[in-house]
């Protein structure tokens, strides 16, 4: 083939004899660059024609955004081109941005790991002045991790929008930093000497969860977590079922058993006027030195605990072994008598009956479904169910260890 000529053969009969055809094409470039050029153009027109013209638009302008992944207008008047808002989207954009907040929170986990209200606090309870330099320290890093936190809200409200879909307040851990921030706010405006401001203060501490916003994996784990919580649902019908029935038995078995003490007999009396009567502290049932009840049970029950079994009273390294009524007659008899010792007095302390207490200041009993839940509760969690137990059994009957290892093995 010549460089300058094209032949192009073309077969017009294959009965008839062949005969070549030579077409001569001219070698142009610039005709044939504007004819490629003039195809392309209307090939790229064509396709476009052929898409929706919504579709068209909204490519083109998203295409046209210079942060093509925030909305294109905020605040009804704010665009991406826009000033304030690009030199915003410019900052939250910025890599070393979401470490510095990174460091902060780790600054604001500190100062509140580091916060000694009993120490700080050396004012009177009504003023609460901070007067040692480390509180004032504390407190002022404090306003400075607030004011930071502040402005990063706002900031990301101008670049981003505050309502709609792709806004700041559209991410839920985004709703957590503004709740955050509004109750800092509220704490810092409202003076605390006029209200009680507690409630609000213990909010700081979830200030440390702003740093899950920042870590990526950390949310995605946080997030699978919190998926995986209506999936528990059947675990939780069955802890239910659990408590429910063990409750119930419990409540049947051992209803206002844990009541029983030990009374004092109703004819006992000091009315002599002597040292031995006068020590005599009285209560009307028995109270151990060293434990928090003492739990009995009626002669004719099964129980482990009578008051039969209540040790002698002790004074210091003394046992009393003397009895009230022979000391009685021995003084009105001879009031100048010396006797030595003291009177016995637990010994007196035989009638066994319902009181008005349960142990562990009523929190201990199995008096109805709700109480028994919480007792329930504590056995499942291994907290002192030992001495819960030998309640039970000094009360009902020693089987009740059956009751109590079915329900740790279950539970």
């Amino acid at each position: 083939m010549d460089k300058n000529h094209l032949q192009t053969t073309i077969n017009h009969n294959i009965n008839q004899p062949l005969s070549p055809t030579i077409i001569t094409i001219p070698n142009n470039d610039t005709r044939l660059y504007e004819t490629d050029r003039f195809r392309q153009e209307r090939a790229s027109t064509n396709i476009l024609s052929d898409l929706p013209r919504s579709r068209n638009l909204e490519e083109t302008d998203e295409n046209e955004l210079p942060y093509p992944g925030f909305v294109e207008t905020v605040f009804y008047c704010l665009k991406q081109t826009s000033t304030p808002r690009y030199q915003c989207l410019r900052i939250i954009t910025w890599p070393w941005f979401e470490r510095i907040s990174m460091f902060v929170i780790l600054l604001n986990c500190i100062t509140l790991g580091m916060y000694q209200p009993c120490e700080h606090l050396l004012g009177l309870q009504g003023t609460k002045k901070c007067d040692t330099a480390r509180c004032i320290w504390l407190q002022a890093t404090d306003y400075f991790i607030f004011a930071f936190f502040t402005i990063e809200m706002c900031i990301k409200m101008t670049a981003m929008g505050i309502f709609g879909k792709g806004t700041y307040l559209a991410d839920t851990w985004n709703r957590l930093d503004c709740f955050i921030v509004v109750t800092g706010l509220i704490e810092s405006v409202i003076p605390g000497d006029n209200l009680s401001l507690s409630a609000i203060r213990t909010i700081r501490v979830l200030r440390p969860l702003r740093a899950i916003n920042r870590v990526p994996s950390m949310r995605i784990l946080v997030m699978l977590l919190l998926d995986t919580l209506p999936m528990l649902g059947n675990v939780l019908l069955l802890c239910f079922f659990v408590f429910f029935i063990f409750g119930i038995v419990g409540v049947q078995l051992w209803k206002g058993l844990l009541r029983n003490r030990c009374f004092l007999q109703p004819n006992i009396t000091t009315e002599f006027d002597h040292p031995l009567f006068k020590d005599f502290q009285y209560r009307p049932f028995y109270m151990p030195p060293d434990q928090d009840s003492f739990v009995c049970s009626h002669p004719q029950s099964n129980g482990m605990t009578k008051c039969s079994e209540i040790p002698k009273l002790r004074k210091g390294n003394l046992t009393c072994e003397l009895d009230f009524y022979t000391v009685k007659k021995e003084i009105s008899e001879d009031p100048n008598k010396s006797i030595n010792g003291c009177i016995n007095w637990n010994q007196y302390y035989k009638f066994c009956n319902v009181s008005d207490k349960n142990p562990y200041s009523g929190s201990i009993s199995f008096d109805n479904i709700g109480l028994a839940w919480v007792v329930i509760f504590q056995i499942i969690s291994l907290e002192s169910w030992v001495n819960i137990m030998y309640y039970i059994q000094d009360a009902h009957s020693f089987w009740d260890w059956i009751y109590f290892v079915c329900l740790i093995v279950i539970g």
